[in-house]
């Protein structure tokens, strides 16, 4: 039977672990952290995901690790120091991933107190429950924060790396920044496994409707079917360095298989506007000349515009053997396939209704 400590009215339970490491990743229903949890289990991890108890999880990026032997998910929230506590008393995770997040920038003005709170203080509520944890286990535990290239905001150098001095420019990359900083405090104040991967722009077909590159693939497909007329978009000169999600968590795990903790970017170092990223999608659906199907909206446009980000890698390439390898083009064709089957699906649906 397993040996247990009670402190703070937190059960701790030592139980003997089997030989797989074993992953705790918050937000494991976004776009990063399913596609994390599918990289884990092809390495025998035990992989627990943390979410939070609502009445209809969307588990939309997850559906396929339900049935899974070696995942779980688990309640938790970032907003409550205890419910991590007890989470990692239920996992006894090797690994922290820290990837929930309040994710869409636009919305971080609207929500800017909800923003910080999550993203800033929900990391450092995780931090002191890891904190804890280990004292109260002797367990080791590796954390990963989950940061951003938005934290360079206007940028001062272009391209940007580790050693570049930071300008946010929206409510959610000062937030981030908290938890940038809180990382490496811990880190460096508590001799913690604690790390930040910078993580420039990166996609893939399970990125949320509501940010531009889906929203672009998704409109696309429903035009090319007749299902819509038009995309609204805001500021369509943005540059972004856009990479492949799968890729990037790759580079996040590989960070946590270092011997010391220390902070990375993951860049492409390419960078292409709103405008390329429109030219290579309607081109997958075999439409030269978009400019009738897109149409700038002042509702999108950002209080303060982040125009360029734009990384450089090195130390990543250098130390952890990590390169993307997805390119854009290939990337704008995985997620205009995905979401033509999708839309196609719907379409189907709705002449069927419409015989009935």
């Amino acid at each position: 039977m397993a040996n247990a400590n009670i402190v703070a009215g937190i059960i701790y339970t030592m139980n003997s672990k089997t030989n797989s490491k074993v992953a705790l990743i918050t937000g494991v229903n976004g776009m990063d952290g399913s596609h994390l949890a599918d990289f884990l289990l092809s390495k025998d991890y035990q992989v627990f995901g943390l979410e939070r108890r609502t009445s209809k999880p969307n588990r939309s990026n997850t559906a396929h690790l339900v049935n899974n032997p070696n995942f779980t998910f688990i309640i938790g929230d970032l907003g409550d120091q205890n419910s991590l506590l007890r989470a990692l008393n239920q996992s006894q995770p090797d690994e922290v991933y820290n990837l929930a997040a309040q994710s869409f920038v636009g919305s971080s003005w609207m929500i800017p107190e909800q923003t910080g709170n999550i993203n800033g203080l929900g990391v450092l509520r995780m931090l002191e429950a890891i904190r804890e944890y280990q004292e109260n286990t002797s367990e080791n535990v590796k954390f990963y924060q989950a940061a951003t290239s938005e934290m360079f905001g206007k940028m001062v150098e272009n391209p940007a790396t580790e050693t570049t001095p930071f300008y946010p420019r929206s409510p959610y990359g000062v937030a981030k920044l908290y938890g940038y900083w809180i990382t490496k405090n811990y880190r460096e104040s508590y001799g913690m496994f604690a790390c930040s991967g910078i993580l420039f722009n990166h996609e893939s077909e399970r990125r949320g409707i509501e940010f531009v590159t889906r929203k672009i693939t998704d409109g696309v497909t429903k035009i090319k079917l007749g299902l819509e007329d038009c995309i609204s978009l805001g500021n369509l000169d943005s540059c972004r360095d856009w990479g492949y999600a799968p890729d990037y968590v790759e580079g996040m795990w590989l960070m946590l298989q270092q011997d010391e903790p220390d902070d990375f970017v993951l860049a492409t170092g390419d960078t292409y506007s709103i405008k390329d990223f429109l030219d290579l999608a309607f081109r997958e659906v075999g439409i030269e000349d978009w400019s009738d199907y897109v149409k700038e909206d002042p509702r999108f446009m950002r209080p303060a515009e982040v125009d360029v980000l734009r990384g450089d890698a090195t130390k990543a390439f250098k130390h952890l053997n990590w390169k993307p390898k997805v390119n854009l083009t290939e990337m704008v064709k995985i997620m205009i396939s995905e979401d033509m089957k999708r839309n196609s699906a719907i379409l189907y649906q709705l002449n069927r209704v419409e015989k009935e």
